[in-house]
């Protein structure tokens, strides 16, 4: 039985107040530049893409507009609720996905990895289920220019206090009004979120960043040997 997931009791409000002041859509024009780093970092492809971390499933459309077939998985029941509406889900935790080893040519992980404490062993479930050549994309936020570290409340600049160098959870946050105060975050500084896909046996491909004019968002694909 999966245990009890942070965005339980958050997900009514995910769904229906945190999305509805997001783009909508596969166009362009989202304020992170999540819709062209998936488009060009994914690109068109078939098969199966699995979503760790598929929330409410927002991403599914733009994955199966470029030729994918998305599946998600996510902790959250409340969540999942939303998501079946827009993709095939399951229940699980990604660190034990119950998915059998090297069977799946493609794993996004969408803006989740601040979500999972022990991201390090997602990374290692990830790599054990894509199939040999398998693509992953990990789009997150940009650990050099968010945490409670960082105080974006200027949007022509980021104030960077000391605390980057430290890994942590927190619900520490500039805005009382977004996810990270209602469930927290972990921060990894970038060489240790570098190594855990090093780590995982993951080759590094590809790196794009998204967000004005400080990135937000760090992108990184990479392949499964």
């Amino acid at each position: 039985m999966a245990s009890r997931a942070a965005y339980d009791d958050i997900a009514d409000w995910y769904e229906t107040e945190f999305l509805a002041r997001q783009p909508t859509g596969a166009g362009d024009g989202h304020p992170l530049g999540l819709t062209t780093l998936l488009q060009d970092l994914l690109g068109e492809g078939g098969g199966t893409c699995l979503e760790i971390g598929c929330g409410t499933g927002v991403h599914a459309s733009q994955v199966r507009e470029l030729g994918w077939n998305p599946v998600g998985v996510d902790l959250s029941r409340p969540m999942l609720r939303h998501a079946r509406n827009r993709l095939p889900v399951v229940q699980a935790d990604a660190a034990q996905l119950p998915i059998r080893d090297g069977c799946v040519p493609a794993v996004i992980a969408m803006m989740v990895h601040t979500d999972m404490q022990h991201y390090p062993a997602v990374l290692r479930e990830a790599a054990r289920v894509l199939a040999p050549g398998g693509l992953f994309l990990h789009i997150g936020v940009h650990p050099c220019f968010n945490g409670a570290f960082a105080d974006r409340s200027d949007t022509n600049a980021v104030v960077v206090r000391p605390g980057y160098l430290n890994g942590y959870w927190t619900k520490e946050s500039w805005t009382n009004s977004g996810v990270r105060a209602k469930v927290g975050a972990t921060h990894r500084p970038l060489p240790e979120l570098l190594q855990a896909f090093v780590d995982a046996g993951l080759t590094l491909i590809q790196f794009a960043e998204g967000g004005e004019p400080t990135p937000a968002v760090l992108a990184v694909k990479a392949t499964k040997p």
